[in-house]
C-alpha cells in the first residue's frame, strides 16, 4: 500500500517564541523530522500542510508573518508539496485528496499539530475519503485546554485524542515502532 506523509501545521507560531506555543513542540518536530528523513530516503511522497488563518481576529498563523512559515527544522525541499489550508481539516477546500489520489497514495502517515484540532480533523476526513491512516503520536503536539474551571493538561488532551483516533480512525504508533516495521 503506497504511503504518503502529511506534516500538519509544523509552523513557527507553535514553537517557543511563537504566538501559540505548544507543549512538547520541539520534541514532536524532531520526531516528525525522523519520519520526513525516512520518507525522503525512500523517495515516498510528502505533503507539508500549512495553515494560513483568514478568520477575522485570528491570533496566530496570520498571512505574511514569520509565525505562519513552516519551521526551519522541518522545512520542505524543492519538489515537495505544500498545501495551504484555512480550516482544521486539511482536506477542506485544498485539493489534497486529488493530489493524493493522483500520486496513488492509499495510506497516510500523519503527524504535526495540534493533536486535538488539525490532526484529529484531518485524520477523520482522510478516513471518510477512503484512506487508511497511521498517526504518529510522539510526532504530534498540543496545549493545555480549559473546560469550565478545569485546566486539562496537554498530556491528557493528547492522550484522549490519540485514544479516540485509535478506536476507529487510525493505527496510532510511535516513530520508533513505525520505522522499525517499514
Amino acid at each position: 500500500m503506497k504511503k504518503g506523509l502529511l506534516l500538519v501545521d509544523l509552523q513557527n507560531d507553535y514553537f517557543p517564541g511563537g504566538k501559540m506555543e505548544l507543549v512538547g513542540m520541539i520534541e514532536a518536530a524532531a520526531q516528525a523530522r525522523a519520519l520526513l528523513d525516512s520518507f525522503r530516503r525512500r523517495q515516498w511522497p510528502t505533503y507539508h500542510i500549512q495553515h494560513v488563518s483568514l478568520r477575522k481576529g485570528a491570533p496566530f498563523f496570520l498571512p505574511d508573518t514569520p509565525g505562519v512559515e513552516i519551521h526551519g527544522s522541518i522545512a520542505h525541499l524543492p519538489g515537495e508539496t505544500v498545501i495551504e489550508k484555512h480550516f482544521p481539516n486539511g482536506f477542506r477546500d485544498t485539493g489534497l485528496k486529488e493530489r493524493l489520489t493522483a500520486a496513488g497514495v492509499e495510506e497516510l502517515v500523519i503527524c504535526g499539530a495540534m493533536s486535538h484540532m488539525c490532526i484529529d480533523a484531518t485524520t477523520r476526513a482522510a478516513v471518510d475519503h477512503g484512506f487508511s491512516c497511521i498517526v504518529i503520536h510522539d510526532a504530534c503536539a498540543t496545549r493545555d485546554l480549559t473546560f469550565g474551571n478545569t485546566v486539562i493538561p496537554a498530556r491528557q488532551v493528547h492522550g484522549a485524542f490519540m485514544a479516540a483516533l485509535a478506536f476507529f480512525y487510525a493505527r496510532v504508533v510511535s516513530v520508533e515502532d513505525f520505522l522499525r516495521n517499514l
